[in-house]
């Protein structure tokens, strides 16, 4: 059996920068850190970095925290736990996506000027997902989060609106919401409509399509949490519908690979590449058990 593992998934730069802080301030302070909220949505990686010391914790731990070193994850927070941390005399670390910092700003920056206009932000994405959570922080909540166009009902049409999303959104979704939104307001030329999507990750919607077409079998490894996760596969699975999502290397189903002879291994961009060569392992375990294989 051929396996292979795709060399453009795995971790963006910004979980790679996330991940890299958290070890350099784990090596500094010999494990005395901690975490607000899972540093990336995989368990496994979370897991590893646990055992080298990180702690995960939530905002309500943040009063026992006083004078403790807290890492921000790429996701970002929003103005509030910087003012709460602060409060409490918390040493911030902050490895916030660039492109997640800078939609901030641009979030603030359209928020006010809506404000002034009497307009809307609205932000497709995913309601109380981290991201989303740091963006409508910007707008002192008054931000419209739509995840689909089920949600437009939301937005008053009548007034001006300056539309803005989520980085790790579908950018096919994003168009057909931009469209819709500019074919109900009452004057188009008052909507404002900025893509802010991660081409990090849209990018990797057709290359994921040509390798998925390309083996008998996929295997695409995501942790349960991770949007783009979902959105990755859904991508594989239309491309062939043999394909197959796992957390980790347990979940592996021997009957997937009976009777095939290839097999592709890829994954989101919260999934380390380490991870992805572990099931590529164990699927060549599988196969040699049955025959040779082939890497």
């Amino acid at each position: 059996m051929r396996i292979e593992i795709d060399e453009q998934s795995g971790f963006c730069f910004g979980v790679v920068k996330a991940i890299s802080t958290a070890e350099e301030w784990l090596r500094a302070r010999e494990g005395a850190v901690w975490c607000l909220g899972d540093i990336v949505h995989n368990r496994v990686e979370v897991d590893r970095l646990e055992q080298l010391g990180l702690q995960t914790v939530g905002h309500d731990r943040l009063p026992e925290l006083a004078g403790r070193c807290v890492l921000i994850r790429a996701h970002g927070e929003p103005p509030a736990t910087y003012a709460e941390a602060r409060r409490y005399g918390i040493e911030l670390v902050d490895a916030t996506c660039p492109v997640v910092a800078k939609l901030q700003e641009r979030v603030r920056r359209a928020w006010e000027a809506m404000r002034r206009v009497e307009g809307q932000v609205v932000l497709f994405g995913k309601p109380g997902h981290a991201e989303v959570v740091g963006l409508t922080g910007q707008t002192n909540e008054e931000a419209i989060v739509i995840e689909s166009e089920a949600d437009l009902g939301r937005i008053d049409f009548s007034r001006p609106i300056c539309l803005l999303s989520q980085t790790t959104q579908s950018l096919a979704q994003f168009n057909a919401i931009r469209d819709e939104i500019l074919r109900r307001a009452e004057r188009p030329e008052t909507v404002e409509v900025h893509d802010t999507i991660c081409r990090q990750v849209s990018n990797r919607n057709p290359h994921l399509r040509e390798f998925a077409a390309r083996f008998d079998a996929v295997i695409f490894v995501s942790g349960s949490k991770s949007s783009n996760g979902k959105a990755l596969y859904e991508v594989c699975r239309r491309a062939n519908p043999r394909t197959y999502k796992v957390e980790e290397a347990t979940e592996l189903r021997r009957e997937w690979f009976e009777g095939i002879a290839s097999v592709g291994v890829c994954g989101a961009t919260s999934t380390p590449k380490w991870l992805m060569q572990r099931v590529a392992d164990a699927i060549a375990g599988f196969s040699a058990e049955g025959g040779s294989s082939e890497r």
